[in-house]
């Protein structure tokens, strides 16, 4: 049985995924830990946001030479991570999770210097493309461009967590593309089998590149394949970030106690092309304009307007400072010197055998 979280009505269900999304309204709970929450979300969102739009400008440029975000699943993405133990459980994020890799301690400096291609970039040393994040301290796994590839990945840090009697729980998010590969399968039914703890978290945008979830996606949605493995499935609202909070919280937890895995379907939005490569011609202007009517961050600072836990001084103060911020560490990532040419073949090859 999947269980369904988020609002009725909302224009994710409208305009993106149809009149097929039932969605319960989530209980708000706590009046202080939604504001608590929702604060630390939309100061990371409009952040994440202020270094989306930095990237697409550096990319216009010439400055950046490709450019994937994640522009409309900021709020999903945070909500999702802040659940997590950042440097205790495993995350393993894909290209577009600028808002995980914030909320887990990465820099917009550290982004800034990988998109630029930089030596002193701490993940890749300017190697990778833009997002292709790895940091083993705060253990974030290495993102792949090869799409699910890090899923197995995911479920074996959580057959180690197994092994080693540890606590930690891994938790994966990728695309709805995503489940077309094989991969997908093999992960989710290994974790599965041997009730390991980890939490797959789907960010279904509608959108595998140019091709569309309805020729992607026989069943109604991604979350109805989990009853398949014997795992929970819940399709949430993704512009809700108390119900993306809570539904994964409940999830890691359960992981953590012994109960297995789950499979999260968060409802996103692409406001952007698939990549500053693409000119998004497959899609309508009425599609476009769908998903920016539909943006999760103005919805996120409207509720915090009605808890009285913002007001239109403070948000546009907070949005001057993330300008600020992403200007400043462009600028210094702009100055931080290109990789070596001797460089070039490390890695490639064995050690004493480089041509």
């Amino acid at each position: 049985m999947v269980e369904q979280q988020g609002r009725p009505g909302d224009a994710i269900r409208r305009h993106l995924h149809g009149g097929t999304v039932e969605l319960v309204s989530n209980d708000k709970g706590n009046g202080a830990a939604e504001r608590k929450l929702l604060s630390r979300v939309y100061e990371l969102a409009v952040r994440t946001r202020r270094l989306d739009e930095r990237l697409w400008i550096l990319a216009r440029q010439g400055a950046a030479g490709f450019v994937l975000t994640g522009r409309g699943h900021e709020v999903a993405q945070i909500a999702s991570a802040m659940a997590l133990r950042p440097g205790f459980d495993y995350a393993w994020p894909y290209y577009r999770d600028m808002g995980v890799a914030l909320a887990l301690g990465v820099t917009p400096q550290e982004i800034l210097l990988g998109a630029l291609g930089r030596a002193d970039d701490p993940h890749t040393g300017g190697r990778q493309l833009p997002m292709h994040i790895s940091d083993p301290e705060r253990r974030i796994g290495s993102v792949s461009s090869a799409i699910a590839a890090h899923i197995p990945h995911a479920v074996g840090a959580a057959y180690a967590a197994r092994v080693q009697g540890a606590g930690w729980v891994s938790v994966c998010w990728f695309g709805e593309g995503a489940t077309s590969e094989g991969v997908a399968h093999e992960g989710m039914n290994l974790a599965a089998i041997h009730r390991l703890p980890v939490v797959f978290v789907c960010e279904n945008n509608g959108w595998a590149i140019s091709v569309p979830a309805a020729r992607q996606i026989a069943g109604a949605n991604i979350a109805e394949r989990a009853s398949a493995y014997g795992m929970p499935g819940r399709r949430v609202d993704g512009g809700d970030a108390v119900a993306v909070f809570h539904a994964t919280s409940a999830a890691v937890e359960s992981a953590r106690a012994g109960g297995g895995p789950t499979l999260l379907e968060l409802l996103v939005l692409r406001m952007t092309p698939h990549s500053s490569q693409d000119d998004d011609a497959y899609r309508t202007a009425a599609e476009k304009q769908a998903a920016l009517d539909a943006d999760p961050v103005p919805r996120t600072r409207q509720r915090l307007f009605e808890l009285g836990a913002l007001d239109a001084e403070a948000d546009t103060r907070l949005w001057q400072l993330a300008e600020r911020e992403m200007s400043l560490a462009a600028d210094k990532a702009k100055k931080s010197p290109a990789p070596s040419p001797e460089r070039a073949r490390r890695h490639l090859y064995r050690e004493g055998d480089e041509p």
